[in-house]
């Protein structure tokens, strides 16, 4: 039998190379925590551009990975709800430039402060657009870390002490990608029939197989767990127990505290030290936690070069850009009173491309695994 050599870079024998799921969200955190940053709506484009060209080239066949377009839809959905109330609400910044007026409902005098109708301004109407797209680019980067990252596979590499609390959120984000699938399918096969796949009645038709298949899926996965040992725990000292709880919750609660500061204009110099207290703390609570919980790995992904990169890559445009909106806060904030055009900043666009990275240094798509979808 002649030896078979492989080289560097090369296919390992058991399928080919998935690039780490951790990596896919530390990017997709980056280009967030860089559109929190701004409200320029042409820096925010651009991160749905970045955002999207990754994921058209980077994801897989996987039912998961179709959550991308639904994330999309969710964010002009609140776009467009983030408008109409300010249109028929009202919004606190004043403008001069009226669009229109809408007949204004007469309210009571302990609802001073509030109205429904009434003028709508220009000022309002930007305002409201530029809030709302910030906060749809927010969800389209999380669909695109959704879209990117297969949730069976970053089951895997969560600590131990957040298993059981990783397998409740992987089995609700599995759940939504694989019911679309099951609607998609049964409204083919209706159309393959002759019959009409809109309207009350199709819905009607269409819930149950759904429900149906929803509950099958579940009673497998209920039995799959069990078969596997879930939920087996080691006898661990209620000191240590304690003591885990106390530390993880005050570090979480530390690195929410820092976060916040760190998104926050204005932060003091109190944030990085409550952020090291807090990753300290919240890795101790993990680590002790981790004895509690009897678990084996199985093929543990890596973290090579690919893994780096990518992850860097998005950690550099959230660095970058709010490195770049403290020097020049007025280009990454246009002005709406009065309404200004909105300029694009060479250096901060330059910075957010820098999130394109992925879409050359990932390995390429591959078909997905059933382990992967389940």
């Amino acid at each position: 039998m002649i030896p078979v050599t492989r080289s560097r870079g090369t296919r390992s024998a058991v399928g080919p190379r998935q690039l780490h799921p951790g990596a896919w969200w530390l990017w997709a955190i980056g280009l967030a925590a860089a559109a929190s940053r701004t409200s320029n709506p042409l820096l925010l484009l651009l991160v749905v551009a970045v955002a999207g060209y990754v994921v058209t080239t980077r994801r897989t066949d996987a039912p998961w990975s179709r959550s991308y377009g639904a994330f999309v839809r969710i964010g002009l959905a609140v776009l467009a709800v983030r408008v109409l109330f300010a249109i028929l609400l009202g919004s606190p910044v004043p403008g001069s430039h009226l669009l229109f007026t809408l007949p204004q409902l007469p309210l009571p005098s302990w609802a001073q402060g509030v109205r429904v109708g009434g003028r709508v301004t220009l000022e309002a109407v930007l305002f409201a657009t530029y809030d709302g797209l910030r906060l749809a680019t927010l969800l389209i980067c999380v669909g695109a870390a959704n879209a990117l990252a297969s949730p069976a596979r970053l089951l895997r590499v969560l600590p131990a002490a957040l298993y059981e609390v990783g397998v409740a959120a992987v089995v609700a984000t599995s759940f939504a990608p694989n019911l679309v699938a099951d609607v998609q399918r049964l409204r083919a096969a209706r159309r393959l029939r002759g019959r009409a796949d809109r309207g009350l009645r199709s819905v009607l038709s269409v819930g149950l197989p759904v429900l149906e298949s929803a509950l099958e899926r579940s009673v497998a996965l209920a039995a799959a767990m069990d078969t596997r040992g879930f939920g087996r725990t080691a006898p661990v000292p209620r000191s240590v127990a304690r003591t885990t709880a106390a530390l993880t919750l005050g570090g979480l609660l530390g690195i929410c505290a820092a976060v916040y500061g760190l998104l926050t204009a204005g932060s003091g110099g109190w944030v990085l030290p409550v952020l090291l207290l807090g990753l300290g703390a919240a890795g101790g609570g993990l680590l002790l936690g981790s004895r509690r919980t009897v678990r084996t790995r199985y093929r543990p992904d890596p973290w090579a070069r690919a893994e780096w990169l990518v992850a860097g890559s998005g950690l550099a445009v959230a660095a970058a850009t709010i490195w770049l909106s403290g020097r020049d806060p007025a280009a990454f904030a246009p002005s709406v009173v009065p309404p200004t055009a909105p300029a694009l900043p060479l250096a901060a666009a330059a910075a957010v491309l820098l999130g394109l990275l992925p879409a050359f240094a990932a390995p390429s798509p591959t078909p997905a695994r059933k382990s992967d979808q389940s």
